[in-house]
């Protein structure tokens, strides 16, 4: 597209005016392109205006353009954000872009024709985009007699990209020098060294570039030694307050159930000797051994009755012969 603009400049140029401008804008803006002609003069009727750019990211070189008494828009994807501003039949064939964005940057050609003469305006379109919102933050404790690093960083932006550093009254919201501790590392990294009281306050980053600038604070507050030792003895007191709260509950705990755990055992020992003797009767080898008891005992009792008839029948046996003989005799 560049090789078939030049083409066309350099065959018309010869024919016709040709003008060259460059153009900056800031992104998001309107901006106006210039095209200023003199064929309107020749009659309507054959005039013929042409608007090509070869801009970032464009297939279609048309933009906008006027023919037999018509306007067209040709770039379907930015369609009604290109329009003539004027009377561009008189004379006056600017158009106005709006809302710009990064990608609209580009050449821009404005081509008018009439009655075989021609005019050219060559426009170089320029935009700027604004830094984006810087961050702020501080490295490094914030301690009396320590140095602190304050830092800066807007990650977007048309370069170069410029950074400033101030000192903020919080009263008046005034800006001013900064102290004699103060040095720059780097134009984005302030460092402030040997802090005291004295350095207390809030320091302004101011980023900036043509686009426009944006700004942001960092807070100090420097920790004196005696402050410091103040709250460290505050933390250390919670810190065993806590502890101790912690240590008292758990021993209330722990007790709780000690005296649970020993009311547990008593009541178990309780219920043991309350159910031992039906524990025994309960045992399948008693009653058997109840009865093979009763009944060994009853054998005993006979064999002890057998044995006494036996003696009594022996000695019955053995008296038996003596009284014989006397019978005998008592017969003789």
């Amino acid at each position: 597209m560049p090789t078939l603009l030049i083409f066309f400049m350099g065959a018309y140029c010869v024919l016709g005016t040709f003008t060259q401008i460059e153009i900056k804008s800031v992104a998001e803006d309107n901006v106006t392109l210039p095209c200023q002609h003199r064929l309107g003069l020749l009659g309507e009727k054959s005039l013929d205006i042409e608007w090509l750019s070869n801009m970032s990211g464009s297939q279609q070189p048309q933009l906008i353009s006027y023919s037999g008494g018509q306007v067209y828009e040709h770039n379907e994807n930015r369609k009604g954000r290109y329009s003539f501003v004027s009377n561009y039949l008189a004379g006056d064939a600017s158009i106005l872009i709006r809302s710009l964005e990064p990608s609209d940057a580009g050449q821009y050609i404005c081509k008018v024709k009439n009655g075989g003469q021609f005019e050219w305006y060559y426009i170089l379109l320029k935009v700027l985009v604004k830094p984006s919102e810087p961050k702020c933050w501080s490295t490094g404790k914030q301690l009396e007699g320590t140095n602190v690093t304050l830092h800066c960083l807007s990650s977007a932006g048309t370069e170069p990209i410029m950074y400033r550093w101030l000192r903020v009254n919080p009263k008046d919201d005034v800006t001013g020098l900064l102290q004699n501790s103060a040095r720059l590392e780097s134009p984005n990294r302030l460092v402030l060294e040997n802090l005291s009281k004295n350095d207390n306050g809030s320091y302004r980053c101011m980023v900036s570039n043509e686009a426009g600038k944006r700004i942001c604070d960092v807070h100090v507050k420097v920790m004196v030694a005696s402050n410091i030792g103040f709250l460290a003895g505050v933390v250390s007191g919670v810190v065993v307050g806590v502890f101790l709260i912690f240590l008292a509950l758990w021993l209330l705990l722990r007790r709780k159930e000690t005296k649970k755990k020993e009311e547990d055992e008593f009541l178990n020992e309780i219920r043991e000797d309350a159910e031992a003797p039906k524990a025994r009767l309960m045992k399948p080898g008693s009653s058997s051994s109840g009865s093979r008891s009763s009944h060994s005992g009853s054998l005993s009792t006979r064999s002890t009755t057998n044995s006494a008839s036996r003696s009594q029948q022996t000695i019955s046996t053995q008296e038996t012969p003596h009284r014989e003989p006397r019978h005998c005799l008592e017969q003789i």
